[in-house]
């Protein structure tokens, strides 16, 4: 399976998803550390859930990388997030 499907399977399995966009922007880093061919090693992530209000921005980077195990991190050598409620 992909890692952008994992990244959205693993986030709708864990919070109660409003909106969920996962890009895979690793092409835009051809040359730069971490770049692997075949992509699936940058990531942008844009997700809503309630389950986020009230928590620090560190809460919620924190809430997403547990969410997404420490397997699948391992395997991404960048993501951003953008997360609201």
């Amino acid at each position: 399976m992909p890692i952008k499907n994992e990244i959205e399977t693993a986030l709708r399995a864990a919070f109660a998803v409003e909106q969920l966009e996962v890009a895979d922007v690793s092409e835009a880093h051809r040359g730069h550390a971490g770049f692997r061919e075949g992509g699936e090693t940058h990531f942008d992530v844009a997700i809503t859930a309630q389950d986020f209000a009230g928590m620090s921005r560190l809460a919620k980077h924190r809430a997403v990388h547990s969410a997404l195990g420490a397997d699948l991190i391992g395997r991404i050598h960048a993501l951003s997030l953008d997360i609201t409620p």
